[in-house]
């Protein structure tokens, strides 16, 4: 079985945070820690994530917040035949984070491209990091599929995601090529 790579976002994802949870009871799970947390460069993230995926034939990625786009820098790449797929929980908008998180985050651009594995964007209806419109432009330009969870904030532990049980069955659904959402999970809206 292919190993899973779990990317935090911004800050990391502290104890109790369900990413932790994840690595903890996955044998074959890990995290792709990163030197700094708190103002990040996406090549230097790219660079503990190749280490990473140069190691092992395939992975698969567990991304939450920062940690999707990070995931999505891959388009284009030529590493990334090795990615399997990836379920990316909770995406933020660069510009949405950049103003809450006023310290130096050299992330570029957003990339808006397809992505060249499988992909599975969890989402919420009410994310501080990502409004709705943004959500829907993401998952069309990534070609990615979509499941939508309600209101649920940001997918973290301030929103009351501690172990987070029900992303076990999100993520057996795109191991198992089954990522394709139904067209209900594909139209969201607020109302």
């Amino acid at each position: 079985m292919s190993p899973t790579f779990i990317l935090p976002g911004l800050n990391g994802s502290p104890e109790g945070h369900w990413q932790r949870h994840w690595a903890r009871e996955r044998t074959n799970a890990s995290v792709i820690e990163q030197e700094d947390w708190s103002c990040p460069i996406l090549e230097d993230w790219q660079a503990e994530l190749d280490r990473a995926l140069l190691a092992v034939d395939g992975a698969f990625l567990v991304a939450h917040s920062l940690g999707c786009l990070l995931a999505a820098s891959y388009a284009g790449r030529s590493i990334a035949g090795k990615i399997r797929g990836a379920l990316l929980v909770a995406p933020c908008s660069l510009q949405m984070t950049r103003r809450l998180h006023p310290c130096m985050i050299e992330f570029g651009e957003e990339r808006l491209a397809p992505l060249p594995f499988p992909s599975l964007v969890i989402g919420s209806l009410n994310d501080p990091y990502m409004s709705v419109p943004d959500l829907e432009r993401h998952v069309n330009a990534w070609g990615s599929d979509l499941a939508t969870i309600g209101f649920a904030g940001h997918i973290n532990i301030a929103s009351g995601f501690g172990r987070w049980t029900e992303g076990y069955s999100f993520f057996e659904r795109l191991n198992n090529g089954r990522s394709d959402a139904r067209a209900s999970d594909r139209s969201i809206s607020a109302a």
